[in-house]
């Protein structure tokens, strides 16, 4: 006589794995698409470039949707913390994560985690509006955190000097570039995923 082992519940679910190979794949472009977007800054005296880094991370998000934006943003950010030059202006190293710009990298998980939440309501306008909303949430937690940590680091400027710099710098640029990566990801997003 012969015992068959008995799988439970927990263990066959155990046994899935957190990504598919195609979704792994995704999320290594999806992270090499942000380390290319990121080449393109112009840097300014302030040590904060202009870039539309923003954009690349919505998108990605919007694409991938949250649990796996979420991770391609992540392993981004892991790419350039142990050296390998993604960061903008072919900058790596975790000294980037410490410095000026950090704050804004930091909290990039949470924007591309937040662009890639899908509400499921039968208009596909209000849809991409909720999108759109939930995406310039993310936004405003990249500006907040990042401009906490510029401050916090920028001896020489009080964090409302440096929010004041930062609503007409980057702020506006950054939510035109938020919407439109938006407009972007979704039909990429339809063409990726057949939905």
């Amino acid at each position: 006589m012969r015992i068959q082992p008995t799988v439970t519940g927990s263990s066959s679910s155990a046994a899935k794995h957190l990504f598919s190979t195609k979704e792994l794949v995704l999320g290594g472009m999806f992270a090499a698409v942000l380390a290319v977007i990121s080449q393109l800054s112009i840097p300014l005296p302030t040590g904060v470039p202009i870039t539309i880094q923003v954009f690349g991370v919505t998108l990605v998000g919007v694409v991938l949707g949250w649990r796996l934006g979420l991770f391609s943003a992540i392993a981004y950010i892991l790419l350039g913390a142990v050296g390998l030059p993604v960061f903008a202006n072919f900058r790596g190293g975790f000294g980037v994560l410490t410095g000026v710009t950090g704050g804004y990298i930091w909290a990039w998980p949470f924007l591309a985690a937040l662009s890639g939440i899908k509400p499921n309501m039968k208009n596909k306008y209000v849809n991409t509006g909720l999108i759109i909303l939930s995406s310039l949430l993310g936004l405003a937690i990249v500006e907040t955190v990042g401009g906490l940590q510029w401050a916090a680091l920028a001896g020489d400027r009080t964090v409302a000097g440096i929010f004041a710099y930062s609503m007409t710098a980057f702020v506006p640029k950054d939510i035109l570039l938020t919407i439109l990566a938006v407009l972007a990801g979704l039909p990429i997003r339809k063409r990726i995923f057949h939905l």
